[in-house]
């Protein structure tokens, strides 16, 4: 059952046209109203928590902010979808900065529950982008891809913990291992990252030769995805957890896929609607026909009314691209345009078969064509043409 999901800036209490700073501080103020340690064992609250997180994550992004506001939450989701961030560690290792100086630890492990076990300075990983191009068919059916991506992976000689085999990270001894510090200014106490640490809580002595130290290294990895039937060019899908790792244990970031989709030769997609313009002759319109034409779902049957004319359209319910967020979407249709083609050269039983349908519609036409130098020789001589 699909549920209908809230603007994001109705969630943070702003005006579409709100700045970066307006942004910010509506996020902080829903963030530490509804923070785990002010609401604990709250569902509702870590709720809450979660939907201020990722709307200020799209709104605070412009390439996202301007795809939202164009497309709403499928044109930032894709047709992957996504349901924003999974747990409260994915928003304190993404936004945990912006807090820093209030008197409580945001996101740096303390408060019980499920950060207790995240370690000290973890971050979420960055995320990645990427692009593929579709055929028309492909996107009216569906396919699978396969993604070849190059993205950090935790060094496989120290397992990500950056330190050289047989030794293991050290607590630091600038921060006690919390990754944060209290720095007072007269009355005031701030807290702040470790400068020793980074915020990581402990310190590497000696380093993995392998990845200098980081934890991680540059890797080519191979994910097939599925596209749905009907994504159109100029969507994007979200795989997400397929960006970079993260720091310190932190979450992976998520890998945003664009698609672009190739022009056919036949047809022209308008929205979910196809168009496909079908040349006919003078007598099928007149007269009117039976004419098999193709569709992406295969041959069809168009019947071509009498008197048919030029430019007109017909209709076929259901035969245009599927809707890409699937459910219970209707389908755009096929419009099929009538081109009457004129034909350039008559046989002798055509012409005057024409000049007599002409005759009786009482429509004057041009007369039989002379030789090019019949009439040359008549324009020098002077003499007039007698119509025959």
């Amino acid at each position: 059952m699909m549920t209908s999901r809230r603007c994001y800036y109705e969630i943070l209490g702003v005006a579409r046209v709100a700045s970066s700073e307006e942004l910010k501080k509506a996020y902080k103020k829903l963030a530490l109203k509804f923070h785990p340690d002010r609401n604990p064992d709250n569902e509702d609250a870590i709720n809450s928590f979660k939907e201020a997180a990722e709307a200020f994550e799209v709104l605070s992004d412009t390439d996202k902010r301007a795809r939202y506001d164009r497309l709403g939450h499928a044109g930032v989701r894709g047709a992957a979808g996504g349901a924003g961030f999974q747990d409260v560690n994915d928003i304190f290792g993404a936004f945990g900065d912006l807090f820093e100086g209030f008197g409580f630890q945001f996101g740096s492990g303390s408060g019980g529950g499920s950060r207790g076990s995240r370690r000290a300075g973890a971050s979420r990983g960055e995320s990645l982008q990427t692009k593929i191009r579709i055929d028309l068919t492909e996107a009216f059916h569906g396919c699978k891809r396969e993604l070849r991506i190059s993205r950090h992976e935790a060094c496989d000689t120290c397992q990500g913990s950056g330190c050289k085999s047989g030794t293991s990270p050290i607590k630091c001894s600038t921060c006690g291992g919390h990754g944060q510090v209290i720095q007072a200014q007269g009355f005031f106490k701030f807290q702040t990252t470790c400068p020793a640490c980074k915020g990581r809580g402990t310190v590497v002595k000696n380093s993995c030769q392998s990845c200098n130290g980081q934890g991680r290294m540059l890797k080519e990895v191979t994910r097939e995805i599925s596209i749905p039937a009907g994504i159109d060019a100029g969507m994007q899908m979200c795989l997400r957890g397929e960006g970079e790792a993260g720091l310190n244990g932190g979450p992976r970031g998520d890998l945003f896929v664009d698609v672009d989709v190739k022009k056919h030769a036949l047809f022209q997609r308008e929205g979910q609607d196809l168009m496909y313009r079908l040349p006919i002759t003078f007598g099928q319109a007149a007269l009117g026909a039976e004419i098999e034409i193709p569709t992406l779902k295969g041959p069809e049957t168009l019947k071509i009314k009498p008197g048919t004319q030029p430019g007109e359209v017909n209709r076929l319910r259901g035969l245009g691209m599927p809707d890409p967020r699937g459910g219970n979407g209707r389908p755009g249709d096929l419009l099929v345009e009538i081109q009457v083609e004129v034909p350039r050269n008559l046989s002798t039983e055509q012409e005057e078969l024409l000049r007599e349908l002409s005759d009786l519609d009482h429509k004057d036409v041009m007369p039989h064509s002379k030789s090019f130098f019949k009439k040359v020789k008549q324009f020098f001589s002077g003499q007039e043409e007698i119509e025959e």
